[in-house]
């Protein structure tokens, strides 16, 4: 495990911060037919369920099992991701309605979707923070498989934007303030390993937990509502992509 120095700090802001950049993949939403998104988003979505399973299963809980051992603790510390992931976008979901948009005035969805983003991403910074504390390779795979699953997110998070009254000049400006909160949840993490230390090893259990859910409970069940089966084989190759690419980080030192 690595200490919070300057250099653990510089490597975790800064992939948070290019990964907070990906809040902008959201202008395609506004350039794009409707016809290319309907054939690209399967495949991000694809290879965003290997990308999260690959990091879980190939970096963070072999990890885990080498630095210290999966004792029950640690699997209690999954579970708590997986249920607290289940916890907030219950939340998320139950305030969520669409109405029509409300004439001058921001609609209540908008204002839902920007906190709800919001708390996502202060988690993800938290989750990056806590992988570059272990080491360079556990960093950069966890960042990579966090900003896989964000690009059809944050395409879908405009969209809700933009019904919901919102300017798209705005809509993205909001988007990125609210994508910037994974700097905020980095930092805190960073600071507290400086302050009270020990604190990787709990993260990176609450970070298997959180992919291990995002892929299986909002990612898969999207990938099941293609019935073609030429749509469904390019879904298995994203898939095995994304287990590959993260397969191949690993020979990273």
């Amino acid at each position: 495990m690595e200490t919070a120095t300057a250099s653990v700090w510089g490597s975790t802001l800064a992939a948070v911060f290019l990964v907070s950049l990906i809040s902008f993949s959201g202008i395609v939403l506004l350039v794009a037919r409707e016809s290319f998104l309907r054939r690209i988003i399967p495949v991000l979505i694809s290879f965003a369920v290997g990308a999260l399973l690959g990091d879980a299963l190939l970096h963070l809980l072999p990890e885990l099992a080498e630095e210290g051992g999966l004792t029950t603790g640690i699997s209690l510390v999954v579970i708590a991701g997986i249920l607290g992931l289940f916890v907030l976008e219950k939340f998320i979901h139950l305030h969520h309605a669409l109405g029509a948009p409300a004439h001058g005035h921001l609609h209540p969805v908008a204002l839902t979707n920007l906190l709800g983003d919001g708390i996502h991403n202060l988690v993800d910074g938290a989750i990056i923070a806590g992988a570059f504390l272990t080491n360079t390779r556990l960093g950069v795979a966890t960042a990579a498989a966090v900003a896989l699953h964000e690009i059809p997110q944050e395409i879908g998070d405009l969209g809700v934007l933009v019904h919901a009254g919102l300017r798209p000049k705005r809509a993205l400006a909001y988007n990125f303030a609210s994508a910037l909160a994974a700097l905020v949840g980095a930092t805190i993490t960073l600071a507290l390993e400086g302050a009270v230390g020990g604190i990787s090893r709990p993260m990176l259990a609450l970070s298997a937990g959180a992919f291990i859910y995002i892929a299986g409970a909002d990612l898969i069940p999207e990938l099941h509502r293609a019935t073609d089966w030429r749509v469904s084989l390019l879904q298995f190759f994203g898939v095995s992509a994304g287990f590959a690419v993260m397969a191949a980080l690993l020979l990273l030192e």
